[in-house]
C-alpha cells in the first residue's frame, strides 16, 4: 500500500470510500516528480467554513454572481445533457435594454459580477451582436463589475467585438471527439471549430477560461485527452474541470455516470500537461460516493481550486501537505472565481496544516457540526471574493 493510500485512510469522513490502490500509487509518484508554478497550492471554495464570516470578509449572498441568458430558456441545439434546461433557471434580459435593466438591478443589490450566455443557433453560435454596445455601456458604467461570458464558437471578428466591448472573461467547452460533437452536441462543426476559437480568444486581452467537460459522451470518456491536447497548445489563463450531471438526458441515450478512476486519471494527466496553469474543479460534478472519490482524486492530483468539497478533503490536503488555503464562498461566488482563475495568488486564507487535522479530529470527538472556529490563521490574503453564505 502506498504513502498516500495510507494518508487517505485516515481521514475519518472518507471511511467506506473506495479509491484505485494501484491509481493512488502512480498518482503518488507522478505527483512527486512535478515541478511547475501552480503544483502543490489549493484552495477550497466552501460556505461551510463559518467561523470566518466576520468583519473583514463581506458576505456574498446568492446574487454574487447571477447567470444571466440572452435567449432566456431558448437553445436551437438541444444537447443530449442539457435540452437546454440548464438556461430556465437564469435571468433573461432578451434584449439589450433588458440587459442594462438587470444588470443596474443586479449591481444595486450587491452583485459584483455575472455569468452572460444565452443558446446556441445550430451553429452553436450564441448571437450577442446586438448587445456589444451595451455590455460597452455596462463596463464603462460600471468598471469593477466583472463580466465572464460563454462565446460558444466565434471566429476572429466577432473574438475582436468581445474583447471591445470590454468583457472580463471568455469561457468556453473544448470538445475532442467529433462523434460527441455530432451525437451529444447534434452539431455539424469539427474538433477544429472548438480549436479555433480557443486559438482566436487566447490572442485577445481577455481572460480565456476553457471548461472540459468530462464525461460528455454519455458518461464515457473520450474526447477530453485531446481536449487537453488542444488547450495545452494555446494556453490559456486558467482550465475548470467539470463531471457530467446529465440531469436532462433522453431515455434513448441515458449517460452512465462516469468511472471515478478513470477520472482521476485525467486529473493527473492535466496536472501534469499543464503545470504553470491553474486547474479548477468546478461545482458540477455527481454527488455521494462518486463526489467524495472524484475530490480526493482531484486532491491527490494536485488541482489549484475545489469548489464545494466533500467532507474530509480539507484534512486530505493538510494531511499531503498542501499549501491550503480557504475562501468562504457560495456557490456562484465560486463560480466567480472559477471563471475569472483566481484573481490574486492570495487568494483565500491561508491557514496552518497541522492544526487543521487537530481541530478536525476535535470536531468529530465533540459532534460540533462543521465549524472551523479557532483554526490558526497564518496568512490573511484580502480574498479575491470572499464571504459566507446564509
Amino acid at each position: 500500500m502506498s504513502l498516500w493510500h495510507s494518508v487517505f485512510e485516515q481521514v475519518e469522513p472518507l471511511e467506506g470510500i473506495t479509491l484505485d490502490t494501484g491509481l493512488v500509487s502512480q498518482m503518488e509518484q507522478r505527483f512527486t516528480g512535478m515541478t511547475g508554478e501552480k503544483v502543490g497550492r489549493v484552495n477550497f471554495y466552501t460556505p461551510t467554513f463559518k467561523a470566518y464570516a466576520t468583519s473583514e470578509i463581506a458576505g456574498c449572498g446568492k446574487s454574487a454572481w447571477p447567470a444571466v441568458s440572452i435567449t432566456g430558456g431558448e437553445c436551437k441545439l438541444q444537447c443530449d445533457h442539457c435540452k437546454a434546461k440548464i438556461l430556465e433557471p437564469m435571468i433573461p434580459a432578451r434584449s439589450p435594454e433588458d440587459l442594462w435593466a438587470v444588470v443596474n438591478e443586479q449591481i444595486a443589490g450587491g452583485a459584483q459580477g455575472m455569468l452572460l450566455t444565452g443558446g446556441s443557433n445550430h451553429r452553436n453560435e450564441v448571437e450577442y451582436d446586438n448587445y456589444y454596445s451595451t455590455i460597452r455601456r455596462i463596463k464603462d458604467a460600471f468598471p469593477e463589475f466583472k463580466i465572464a461570458l460563454h462565446t460558444a464558437l466565434v471566429d476572429m471578428d466577432i473574438a475582436r467585438k468581445m474583447e471591445d466591448s470590454g468583457i472580463d472573461a471568455a469561457m468556453m467547452d473544448v470538445i475532442g471527439s467529433q462523434d460527441t460533437i455530432q451525437q451529444v452536441y447534434h452539431l455539424k462543426r469539427g474538433v477544429d471549430d472548438f480549436e479555433k476559437t480557443l486559438e482566436y480568444l487566447v490572442s485577445t486581452n481577455m481572460k480565456v477560461v476553457p471548461h472540459i467537460v468530462i464525461g460528455l459522451h454519455y458518461g464515457r470518456l473520450l474526447g477530453e485527452w485531446n481536449a487537453l491536447d488542444i488547450i495545452k497548445r494555446h494556453k490559456p489563463t486558467a482550465v475548470v474541470l467539470v463531471v457530467v450531471m446529465p440531469f436532462y438526458a433522453p431515455e434513448a441515450r441515458p449517460f452512465i455516470t462516469p468511472d471515478t478512476a478513470e477520472v482521476g486519471r485525467f486529473f493527473i494527466d492535466a496536472r501534469e500537461a499543464l503545470p504553470d496553469i491553474p486547474l479548477l474543479l468546478g461545482c458540477a460534478r455527481p454527488t455521494g460516493r462518486a463526489k467524495a472519490e472524484i475530490d480526493s482524486y482531484a486532491v491527490m492530483a494536485g488541482l489549484n481550486g475545489i469548489a464545494h468539497p466533500s467532507d474530509g478533503m480539507v484534512e486530505l490536503a493538510a494531511r499531503l501537505e498542501r499549501e491550503v488555503r480557504i475562501t468562504p464562498a457560495c456557490c456562484s461566488i465560486a463560480i466567480g472565481d472559477e471563471v475569472m482563475a483566481i484573481e490574486t495568488e492570495d487568494a483565500g486564507l491561508q491557514i496552518d496544516p497541522q492544526r487543521i487535522i487537530e481541530l478536525e479530529r476535535s470536531r468529530r470527538v465533540k459532534a460540533s457540526g462543521g465549524s472551523f472556529g479557532g483554526i490558526k490563521v497564518v496568512t490573511a490574503g484580502a480574498p479575491a471574493s470572499g464571504g459566507c453564505c446564509s
